[in-house]
């Protein structure tokens, strides 16, 4: 009987030490950045559903594929905000990874992990906005960073106002490190109208004659890859496409590296079982002319990539590809917006989506007349200021 009771007592023993070893771990967690991996996945999504701003980039099929293997985005971790009641509600979340590991700058400072996209806006939860974002810069700032850098930020969007007025109230500002207007589209107008607006009569005649002479290839077709089973079989026609154009000739087509090429072939048809992915496709006949991945989260979309046959160039296949988009995306009751997610200045699609907002990178202080912060902000000017000067040199060098 001694034997069985000391045993029993052992059994109960170990069960308590195992629940305070987890609550510790969950404790700590909430105290200091933890890989993505161990973000709850049903909690992630969740909180995707309630974001005060959409973020496809920051959806958690596509941000964890991308931190499993794409091409120097991997091991990124995660500050988490959690709601004090229930205590185990995920609030707020933001992807990071340390100065050194973004720019090789060895100084204390968290920067906003890369997607694979261009939107770092992070997911607050649209009823704790403000709370969620104190939460996140007090976990940063406990977890010994002086600074936050968050790069490709709407900046005047919701979740960046959220965390401007929970800096506020810790007498902190932003600084803009560097900022421009990216072309979006308003999808409530009607897509006739907003074409007719955007390029003119003469221009979109030109583009039905160059449409017209693709047609003597085959009867053109537009279609829109929606299943797992649809994007799983159109993503390969899009890798293709992509590899064969200008990016496969400077090695940055998706599938000319293994570790994109399995982020991509896991993201997407896992963000179509959700309905948050489509695969668009250009057909003349039976031949692929370009194809573009599309990215859904709340009512927004976000236009990912764009692959072209250059052997139909000349019938401006990018173009011929975004009109439809634009027609299938106006004629969505489900989506307000589109995000170009496109550089500044893009040639191709400025002049057909004329909507702008403001993206950029922000330095967000964490603490108070920190010297460290402003050595932080010198680091950054003086890399941009390199960077600038490098992109001017090697343009030179083009012409």
């Amino acid at each position: 009987m001694v034997e069985i009771a000391d045993t029993a007592a052992g059994r109960h023993a170990s069960r308590r030490d195992g629940a305070s070893a987890r609550a510790r771990s969950a404790e700590q967690r909430r105290d200091a950045p933890c890989p993505l991996t161990q973000v709850d996945p049903r909690q992630w999504q969740d909180l995707s559903e309630r974001a005060i701003e959409p973020n496809g980039y920051y959806l958690p099929d596509w941000k964890l594929s991308v931190s499993a293997s794409a091409r120097g985005r991997t091991g990124a971790m995660a500050l988490c905000a959690f709601a004090d009641a229930p205590p185990s509600r995920l609030i707020g979340l933001m992807p990071v990874v340390s100065l050194w590991r973004a720019w090789r700058i060895p100084l204390p400072a968290l920067v906003s992990a890369h997607p694979y996209g261009t939107l770092c806006s992070p997911l607050l939860d649209r009823d704790a906005a403000v709370d969620a974002a104190a939460r996140l810069l007090m976990q940063a700032r406990n977890a010994g960073a002086h600074a936050l850098v968050l790069r490709d930020v709407a900046l005047d969007g919701p979740a960046m106002n959220a965390l401007v007025e929970a800096m506020r109230r810790d007498g902190l500002a932003p600084r803009v490190l560097q900022s421009y207007a990216r072309a979006s589209l308003d999808a409530t107008q009607s897509a006739d109208q907003l074409l007719r607006d955007a390029l003119g009569g003469k221009k979109l005649k030109e583009l039905r004659r160059q449409r017209n002479r693709l047609a003597e290839h085959g009867i053109v077709s537009f279609d829109v890859a929606r299943t797992r089973e649809e994007v799983e079989a159109a993503l390969e026609t899009f890798l293709q496409l992509e590899a064969s154009g200008w990016k496969g000739k400077r090695g940055t087509a998706l599938v000319q590296n293994d570790g994109d090429a399995t982020f991509i072939r896991r993201a997407a048809p896992a963000l179509a079982e959700t309905g948050q992915c489509e695969i668009i496709t250009l057909r003349a006949g039976q031949t692929q002319v370009t194809s573009g991945i599309v990215l859904r989260h709340q009512d927004r979309a976000f236009f990912f990539k764009l692959g072209i046959d250059e052997r139909f160039a000349k019938y401006s296949p990018g173009v011929q590809l975004t009109l439809e988009l634009t027609h299938h995306l106006c004629a969505d009751p489900a989506i307000a917006s589109a995000d170009s997610t496109a550089s500044a200045d893009h040639p191709m699609i400025n002049p057909i989506w004329r909507g702008r907002f403001a993206i950029g990178d922000v330095l967000v202080p964490l603490r108070r007349n920190d010297p460290m912060v402003a050595l932080i902000h010198a680091m950054l000017v003086a890399r941009g200021s390199l960077r600038e000067f490098a992109r001017r040199a090697l343009r030179l060098i083009r012409k």
